[in-house]
């Protein structure tokens, strides 16, 4: 039996991920991507694996929910996941990468498995606007990501046949690192905990009120007809935050707890912390601090926080449309259409939200497609698992309520009830859930090597 051409749609991070995972598999895959030829709000390059908020792949604290993905998608032997690890920066306790190196990496990768004897990806620079549902001699995955363009949304309404949902999310600003004034903030890791490696921006009270003042009564900026605020609860952009009570801040983004000032020996009032970009740490993000504020407001208000009255931005904050399908009406355990089985979703577009969930999302889509294109059928991770716990919120969760979701405890199958009164201690409770779920992970992975699937080269 013959097998078949598997037609991965998008250069994000579900995509390449797929697409490498498919093609280490042995699987013919044509990898399109409409940068540069048509760009998106947010993109800046044509770059494959661009990171366009954040450059945080989130915590690696043992035993939380992050990093438990993360160990199952090593395992699994996920490759975008592998260049986020050697292109990594300083960032405590967390997984942050240097955004250039990262995508440069798996350009890489991809030009590795595009050329030579064994070549197996053919890139093509160019959008997709139809999908072929019934097309016998090749299997699709989706993963045109959150700026889906407006012809390929359209497609995929038809397709689906009900309207897709949108939500909206907006970026973090940059700053050059020789314009902060160093002798006005310090280097922590909250509680100590990891390295020191953010610079942190102690605020006393009064600052904090007038730089609140400033962030509520600036002026955002203009709404496109096609916008409608309908933001995701993880990524508010700060000035709402700030509307919604005096103190939000100081329990959000801004919290000083566990960021004593080392000068002073005291915790301030309020902390912005800033995060490297790259390993040259020539430049930072400031953490949380998405906005949808004009250029000039962000400039007067961001120049209000202790350390950056002379900052230069080398990015603004700015918002952008993010498109995804209503998953639990339209995919099964194995990320295909339910009506449609040669058709796969991936990354941000399935409703899985974070950029670790996004390459999760591409890792097991590659796997199952393979699967499908070589003739087998393949066995859907358990829901014990983090990953299988993601799979399990997109498909089964309320449809009529459905958002895109992180990687949290709340989505893990939890203790039984017995256990969770014997056990009263939250971070024991959570490592128990994570051995469980690793012990599944390896008893599913061992079942696939066993019988010849899934395995992933260098695995």
């Amino acid at each position: 039996m013959a097998t078949r051409k598997i037609k991965v749609i998008g250069g994000g991070l579900a995509g390449p991920e797929a697409a490498l995972q498919a093609a280490s598999l042995g699987c013919e895959v044509a990898l399109y991507e409409m940068r540069p030829g048509r760009s998106t709000e947010a993109h800046q390059t044509a770059d494959f694996a661009e990171l366009v908020c954040s450059n945080s792949l989130k915590s690696e604290s043992e035993n939380t929910a992050p990093w438990l993905l993360k160990q199952e998608m090593r395992r699994a032997g996920s490759i975008l996941l592998g260049e986020a690890d050697r292109s990594a920066v300083p960032a405590g306790h967390a997984l942050a990468v240097d955004r250039v190196e990262f995508s440069r990496r798996v350009a890489d990768c991809i030009a590795a498995a595009s050329s030579g004897p064994d070549a197996r990806i053919t890139v093509h620079r160019e959008e997709v606007t139809t999908l072929d549902a019934d097309d016998a001699e090749a299997i699709t995955i989706l993963a045109s990501g959150p700026l889906t363009s407006p012809a390929l949304a359209a497609e995929l309404q038809r397709l689906t046949g009900a309207s897709h949902l949108a939500f909206y999310d907006s970026i973090s600003p940059i700053v050059d690192a020789e314009t902060i004034d160093m002798d006005r903030v310090y280097f922590a890791a909250r509680w100590d905990k990891g390295t020191a490696d953010y610079i942190n921006c102690p605020m006393t009270r009064e600052e904090y009120e007038v730089f609140l003042n400033a962030l509520t009564t600036a002026e955002e900026a203009e709404s496109k007809e096609w916008e409608k605020a309908e933001y995701f609860e993880g990524c508010l952009p700060i000035e709402i935050l700030a509307r919604r009570g005096p103190d939000t801040l100081r329990f959000g983004p801004m919290k000083p707890v566990g960021l004593r000032d080392p000068r002073t020996g005291k915790t301030p009032w309020a902390v912005v912390q800033l995060r490297k970009e790259n390993l040259r740490a020539d430049s930072y993000n400031l953490v949380g601090f998405q906005n949808h504020l004009k250029y000039g407001e962000q400039a007067k208000v961001l120049r209000l926080i202790p350390g950056l009255e002379n900052a230069k931005f080398l990015r603004y904050g700015q918002i952008h449309r993010n498109t995804y399908i209503c998953s639990p009406k339209v995919l099964d355990e194995t990320l295909r259409m339910k009506e449609h089985p040669s058709i796969f979703f991936a990354g941000q577009i399935s409703g899985v939200e974070g950029y670790t969930e996004s390459i999760a999302s591409g890792l097991l889509a590659g796997l199952y497609a393979a699967s499908i294109a070589q003739g087998d059928e393949p066995a859907p991770v358990p829901r014990q698992t983090a990953l299988g716990s993601l799979v399990n919120y997109i498909t089964q969760a309320d449809a009529k309520h459905f958002q895109p979701a992180n990687i949290t405890f709340d989505l893990l199958v939890p203790l039984d009830e017995e256990t969770r009164r014997k056990v009263r201690d939250k971070k024991e409770r959570h490592r128990m859930v994570c051995e469980k779920a690793l012990a599944a992970f390896d008893e599913w992975w061992q079942a696939r090597k066993t019988a010849g699937n899934f395995l992933s080269a260098g695995v």
